[in-house]
């Protein structure tokens, strides 16, 4: 064929692709293809399993008796479109859950229609959003929610707490607070970690819990061995759940932060020198098992300790999820509704937490419900705090240090001597007694690590600061006054 012949190819697949789709750009350059009325949107160069845009551009044509086109036709269109979209404007996409317009989030129920959950703190209703204030990805990990039930009047979170086996209300309380969390696309929101006795149905909690947002396709997952797996993974889907951990190495610890929080990963691209490839990753987590060793402060920070009981009735695995796939509606429905309400509500941000948006989203549950979710939220971080303790020997000994220094006064010397003098006190207990693995051996190394355990000294009211004179640097040690009213009650 002639290359005059091919022109006309080229330019009805074109004609026809502008026709039926509209093209944009991303803030990272991937361009985008959306057919017209529709939220759902496709990399024009992606090859997934899902489908492509290369693919449903084909099928098009076909159906609409324009005929079948060659692959060098297709891809001398397509590097034209792609060419052009990269000169319109930018237009985020987002997977599950997304921002809309006027205070409005969205969730996408991952249906072919592209019928997706407005959530208002008016209301919540059912519609397919418009394309321009949403745009949806879909992967593999992409699951199909049934239709939010209406008028549930809380039968799905009675429903749900019955399937699970939480030991105690506060956990109760805390799941729902991180479920309404999840519906949230800007807020980050703690990782849930699901502990318990073997056989206290964990997997299973964990896995309803990811399935009210992920569908019943979601799934745990053993933690990949690599940072990029783990990325990957993270960023093909909304909720990453994590099954049966039993390390947190200080990589995996400082990763997980990462997406709780938000971080930014940059590769080269392939089959390039100079291109990088940009992704940006905050996203909800899930953890389940029975004992992870030690937490490092930063990530105690970031986690939401659940604790769940062995059920004294067992079910068959068929029985079980037979239940829960039919309550499924209901139960999302539930908590949509309260997510509306807790919405609605007007609460005070907590300034003392870390997290402060869940802190916040906790105090609003309150005040809809009054479940006590802020006091559990508090007791929790205190229960991490005290595994962070218990598993840090440099933490406890630098607490015993300062039950020394008198209420509101100050304990000041340079690195090297509190180095001294924490390992003179530790080794004193006992004649000979070796200092355990991983003990400072500079005053450089003491001082890193008190800035590690900083939050985690505060929590327990030793607060450590740094500072230098003329001559040198040095770490103060202070323990603050208790307020005047207790100085009162203790006369």
């Amino acid at each position: 064929m002639s290359e005059d012949e091919k022109n006309p190819a080229r330019q009805i697949i074109s004609d026809y692709a502008r026709a039926h789709f509209r093209y944009f750009r991303t803030v990272d350059g991937t361009v985008y293809a959306q057919r017209n009325g529709h939220p759902v949107a496709r990399p024009i160069r992606s090859q997934g399993t899902t489908g492509s845009h290369r693919q449903e551009l084909m099928v098009g044509l076909f159906r609409d008796g324009l005929g079948v086109f060659n692959g060098t036709a297709l891809k001398e269109a397509l590097d034209l479109i792609e060419a052009l979209a990269l000169t319109e404007d930018v237009q985020p996409i987002h997977i599950r859950v997304a921002p809309g317009y006027d205070g409005a989030t969205w969730l996408d129920l991952g249906r072919d229609d592209g019928q997706s959950v407005r959530i208002h703190p008016n209301g919540w209703d059912i519609r397919t959003p418009d394309p321009r204030e949403v745009c949806w990805r879909r992967t593999q990990l992409t699951g199909e929610l049934p239709l939010p039930v209406k008028g549930t009047d809380g039968k799905g979170i009675d429903r749900l707490m019955r399937l699970c086996n939480f030991a105690n209300a506060q956990g109760e309380a805390l799941a729902l607070a991180w479920l309404i969390g999840c519906l949230g696309p800007d807020a980050p929101v703690p990782a849930p970690f699901l502990t318990g006795p073997q056989g206290a149905g964990k997997s299973t909690a964990g896995k309803m819990l990811v399935r009210i947002i992920e569908g019943m396709s979601g799934d745990l997952r053993r933690a990949p061995k690599d940072e990029e797996n783990l990325i990957t993974a993270v960023a093909a889907g909304w909720i990453t759940g994590l099954d049966n951990l039993s390390h947190l190495g200080p990589d995996l610890s400082d990763l997980m932060c990462c997406i709780v929080t938000g971080a930014e990963n940059i590769k080269r691209a392939l089959f390039t020198d100079g291109d990088v490839v940009r992704s940006r990753y905050r996203r909800p987590m899930l953890l389940t098992g029975i004992d992870v060793g030690v937490i490092r402060p930063d990530l105690a920070e970031r986690l939401l300790p659940l604790r769940l009981e062995r059920p004294r009735v067992r079910r068959t695995e068929a029985e079980l999820w037979g239940e829960f796939a039919e309550a499924l509606p209901v139960i999302l429905g539930s908590v949509l509704d309260l997510a509306v309400e807790v919405r609605a509500a007007q609460a005070d941000i907590p300034t003392d937490l870390r997290m402060a948006d869940f802190a916040h989203l906790c105090a609003q549950l309150d005040m809809a419900r009054n479940f006590g979710a802020l006091d559990a939220y508090r007791a929790s971080l205190d229960d991490l705090n005290d595994d962070v303790i218990e598993g840090d020997i440099l933490a406890q000994t630098v607490l015993k240090r300062a039950a020394d220094i008198e209420p509101g006064s100050e304990l000041r010397m340079t690195s090297a001597e509190w180095l001294h003098a924490l390992t003179q006190l530790y080794t004193e207990e006992g004649e000979f007694r070796p200092l355990p693995k991983g003990w400072p051996t500079t005053g450089k190394v003491l001082s890193d690590r008190l800035k590690r355990l900083q939050p985690v000294l505060a929590a327990r009211g030793l607060l450590v600061d740094w500072g230098r004179t003329k001559t040198a640097r040095y770490i103060e040690m202070t323990r603050p006054a208790p307020p005047a009213d207790e100085q009162q009650q203790a006369f």
